[in-house]
């Protein structure tokens, strides 16, 4: 746990500001009821921040970073997982209150909405007209900002990481500046904070492109390791009607891809609903990922109530339904003694059987309680500047349980780095959202365009107020 003493002169300044909101000083802001601690959905550590303030406005946020001479920190849904909303005696912006639409076109195919919003609640704005989000992560509680901060992908073919569809964003600046940003307006800015993780400023608006929500078909088929790249180009990029893709390999041999995609079809719906409801429980996806986690004879279980089910049971609906699965699904029922946690790692098409096979090595060898292992596809990101597809690349999501204690999180640590060190010698690079296991290194080798985008923090963030964990540990400002 993370302790941290806040000067008491900005704890003064941190009443006033939230005191201001109420008396209308702040008028876009109001007062949370208090929480000195502040972690992430894994739970595994807290960091004690100055405050929290709920926005609702670009304008309060800029009046409050205006008051407040400190540093901020920035939270979405918190699905970042390693200090990436967090900052010690921070300011913490929670922008869950700014879900707003600003503007829909439907001729056009594009929104305008405030960062806080949620894509689940996107889709219930935009599903009556028949349109459907382009590129999203594959669950939908997340932040919109958020998404645009990590620079998240999901599975849609065709379509690689969330930039390319990021028309343009609202920034309001450490100097309290609001900022227009665009592939036209200030292009270089525009790019550093898409996955820029809170670095340079709030993002406070988003405009999306959007498309239509088509009925798509499930097929699933079990391919050889081996025989999966060329069957992946020949059945899906060599293919106009498939939507999504992902191809699951599944423990403890991870060496036979599950490959699951969705095609656009004109047959009969399976399921009639328009959209995953909110708020619901999944006791069943709970069991089954504690029993095949936990339980001998886990993976057999997996196998009959789980694979055998995708690879025999049609279904058909429409996008809008598969998009907007909730995280909920893949949560512990209590985090008391394990967390389930995520990696993510990038490696050219070329490498995929390589690096397959040395992830399945490393993960046995490092006794990881890892529970599946999803396979995607990203082309080369051309948008952002920290991007981590340079060229087309195969995507591999770890989804892993790990015990709350020490000892688990430094075993997790050096198997991960040995991962991070596989990724790179196959000309890859790992995701940053996750926890800080990497070495400094490491990031350095996997991120080469750090230094510019330290040179740009230089120049918006002078003071650098907008901190985090993760810059903290690899882009040390000076």
């Amino acid at each position: 746990m993370t302790t941290h003493r806040t000067d008491p002169r900005r704890r003064a300044v941190l009443q006033g500001t939230l005191s201001a909101g109420l008396l209308g000083g702040l008028t876009a802001c109001r007062r949370d009821a208090g929480q000195p601690q502040a972690s992430d959905v894994a739970q595994l550590d807290q960091t004690r921040i100055a405050g929290t303030l709920h926005p609702t406005g670009s304008a309060g946020i800029a009046a409050a970073l205006r008051r407040w001479p400190g540093v901020v920190c920035i939270a979405g849904g918190r699905y970042s997982m390693g200090g990436q909303t967090r900052e010690p005696d921070a300011l913490q912006l929670d922008m869950t209150t700014m879900n707003r639409l600003v503007w829909l076109d439907t001729a056009h195919r594009r929104v305008r909405v405030q960062a806080g919003m949620r894509w689940r609640e996107l889709q219930a704005l935009i599903d009556p007209h028949d349109l459907s989000v382009k590129v999203m992560q594959s669950y939908s509680n997340f932040s919109i900002g958020g998404s645009v901060s990590v620079n998240c992908h999901g599975r849609y073919i065709g379509n690689g990481a969330l930039a390319g569809t990021v028309r343009a964003l609202q920034l309001v600046t450490a100097a309290g500046e609001t900022l227009e940003l665009s592939r036209m307006q200030q292009p270089e800015l525009f790019a550093a904070v898409i996955g820029g993780y809170g670095g340079l400023g709030v993002i406070t608006e988003v405009e999306l492109d959007l498309t239509d929500n088509e009925v798509i078909a499930r097929k699933v088929e079990q391919v050889a390791l081996a025989d999966y790249p060329d069957w992946f180009q020949a059945q899906v990029l060599g293919r106009n009607d498939v939507v999504l893709h992902n191809a699951d390999l599944i423990p403890p041999d991870f060496d036979r891809p599950l490959a699951i995609s969705w095609r656009r079809s004109h047959a009969p719906l399976t399921d009639p609903l328009r959209l995953m409801p909110g708020q619901s429980s999944y006791p069943k996806q709970q069991n089954m990922i504690w029993a095949a986690s936990e339980l001998p004879g886990g993976d057999q279980l997996r196998d009959v109530y789980q694979t055998r089910q995708l690879l025999t049971q049609p279904r058909v609906i429409r996008r809008n339904l598969e998009a907007s699965l909730d995280a909920t699904a893949l949560e512990p029922r209590t985090r008391r003694m394990s967390s389930y946690l995520l990696q993510e790692y990038f490696v050219p098409m070329s490498a995929f059987a390589s690096f397959a096979r040395a992830m399945a090595r490393i993960l046995r060898e490092g006794e990881a309680n890892a529970l599946n292992i999803s396979v995607r596809h990203a082309p080369a990101d051309t948008t952002s500047l920290m991007r981590w597809a340079r060229e087309d690349v195969f995507c591999f999501v770890l989804y892993h349980k790990q015990r709350n204690w020490n000892a688990a999180e430094q075993n997790t640590r050096r198997w991960t780095r040995q991962l991070i060190a596989a990724a790179l010698a196959h000309g890859g690079c790992y995701y940053l959202p996750y926890r800080l296991h990497a070495t400094l290194a490491q990031f350095r080798s996997a991120y080469p365009q750090a230094p510019r985008f330290a040179a740009i923090k230089r120049q918006v963030d002078p003071d650098n107020r907008f901190r985090n964990l993760l810059w903290d540990r690899y882009l040390p400002h000076g």
